[in-house]
């Protein structure tokens, strides 16, 4: 499925202007059918499905236990 500029960033929650932006500087990749640029809604789908899997595995490594440490002694 392809999406307009405007679309994209309706979808992405961003100002069409920085979309556009993101699209003529060629890090969103387009295609431009010679009246508007198209986008591909499948490149947002794997790039949301990465950033929420590794959303997912800092939120484990924050929640795991701090170990004590068994060295320590409390001499002062």
């Amino acid at each position: 499925m392809y999406l307009s500029i405007d679309e994209a960033a309706e979808y992405l929650s961003m100002e069409v202007s920085k979309v556009s932006a993101l699209v003529l500087q060629g890090r969103i990749r387009a295609i431009h059918d010679g009246a508007q640029y198209l986008i591909n809604k499948d490149q947002f789908t794997t790039h949301f499905e990465q950033v929420e899997k590794y959303r997912k595995i800092i939120q484990e490594y924050l929640n795991e236990p701090i170990p004590e440490d068994i060295d320590v002694n409390d001499e002062d």
